[in-house]
């Protein structure tokens, strides 16, 4: 015969400031382990916002990130004169070739210098690219010194609209200021793609080729025939998915050191959880005695003070990831692609809350086994003796 769970409420109540304790500890482990979860989802979306799943984007063989790639505007005319390749209204084809270059700027906040990523591109990228949408000002004007910065760049550098960044040689005048969904092209500024080749020598070729496709479905026909094309060195892979593969390793390095954290912190929790329990036990050796007396068995004993561990830790769960709540939205930046700045949100999502809140009963499972073992082993004539 299990115990009613109205006992195992009513105790919790009467001993609610040993609870207290115990509820606090592992409230400030499972926000330590949400907020640090969305710092790594954050990222992650950020990243995987970047790109489109019916966009190809083409790079040097080999290359690990556009910053490696180079090819020339012969083998790039060569594939856009491929079928697969939409087509604007104009007849046109959908792509946008490109190049990156890395500078430094000054961050608002501290005044240090950061990497940032600055992207050559035509007007054309605005269309081909996914999401993308002037939230002040206008686009640049092919052939002038002329940047459109994206939102999180801009609060991050204090590029309003009309500043100037001296990039090499020349002054580059900020003319707008665009979001992307939250994707990593938040943190560049965009420019025009000659201009930004002429400034960097780079006259004679691209670093990426980013294409539409008329249907999605014809991505892996035209990644196998430009893989086997002699005549080029250059291989097609899904945008969106080769801005995620760039991601992984820090993303993984940003869970990893969560879980790391969690695992330190949450130890510390089980004991903390033990020593309320074993004191649970402790002052209520007698109150076992009489339920054993009564006909209770061992085991139903084991299970309600398992249970009472379990729900304080659910609801120290809870109050965790209410005080992470807070932490949801705020921006922070790391290293991302190309060795340059990434900013990104903090990500509060139903996987962290729900993950956080598993890691607690978990905690509070394991804190309340032993002293509920003790419990349930007491023999009945010594715990009624207790006094």
């Amino acid at each position: 015969m299990a115990l009613p769970v109205s006992y195992n409420v009513r105790n919790l109540r009467v001993r609610w400031r040993t609870n207290l304790l115990a509820i606090a500890g592992i409230a400030l482990v499972v926000a330590v382990f949400v907020v640090l979860h969305a710092v790594s989802a954050g990222f992650r979306l950020a990243l995987r916002a970047t790109g489109r799943s019916d966009n190809a984007i083409v790079v040097q063989k080999g290359a690990t990130s556009e910053l490696t790639s180079g090819f020339t505007r012969e083998d790039a005319e060569r594939i856009l004169v491929d079928s697969r390749v939409a087509r604007g209204s104009d007849g046109v084809p959908l792509a946008s070739p490109e190049i990156v270059v890395i500078a430094n700027l000054a961050r608002v906040a501290d005044g240090s210098l950061t990497n940032v990523l600055f992207r050559g591109v035509t007007t054309r990228a605005f269309d081909v690219r996914g999401g993308i949408r002037l939230t002040s000002g206008r686009k640049f004007k092919p052939g002038l010194y002329e940047l459109v910065a994206g939102d999180k760049a801009q609060a991050r550098y204090g590029l309003g609209q009309g500043s100037t960044v001296k990039i090499q040689r020349h002054d580059w005048t900020v003319v707008g200021v665009f979001a992307s969904e939250g994707s990593g092209f938040e943190s560049e500024l965009w420019g025009d793609v000659d201009v930004m080749a002429g400034e960097f020598h780079r006259e004679g070729g691209y670093q990426s080729l980013v294409l539409r496709l008329k249907e999605a479905t014809s991505l892996p026909s035209l990644m196998k025939d430009i893989a086997d094309n002699p005549g080029v060195q250059l291989e097609a892979k899904e945008e969106r998915r080769f801005y995620e593969d760039e991601a992984g390793p820090t993303a993984k390095a940003i869970m990893g050191l969560a879980v790391f954290v969690a695992l330190i912190m949450g130890v510390g929790a089980v004991f903390g959880a033990m020593n309320t329990m074993y004191a649970v036990v402790a002052s209520r050796t007698r109150e076992i005695g009489t339920l054993r007396a009564l006909g209770f068995s061992r085991r139903a004993i084991l299970l309600a003070f398992v249970t009472e561990s379990a729900f304080l830790a659910f609801v120290g769960g809870c109050l965790g990831c209410v005080l992470a709540l807070p932490a949801d939205g705020l921006a922070t930046a790391t290293g991302g692609p190309n060795f340059s700045e990434l900013a990104f949100a903090f990500r509060i999502t139903a996987g962290a809350v729900s993950s956080g809140l598993i890691f607690a009963v978990v905690m509070g499972i394991c804190g309340g086994l032993l002293p509920s073992v003790r419990a349930a082993r007491l023999p009945i004539i010594n715990a009624l003796r207790e006094a």
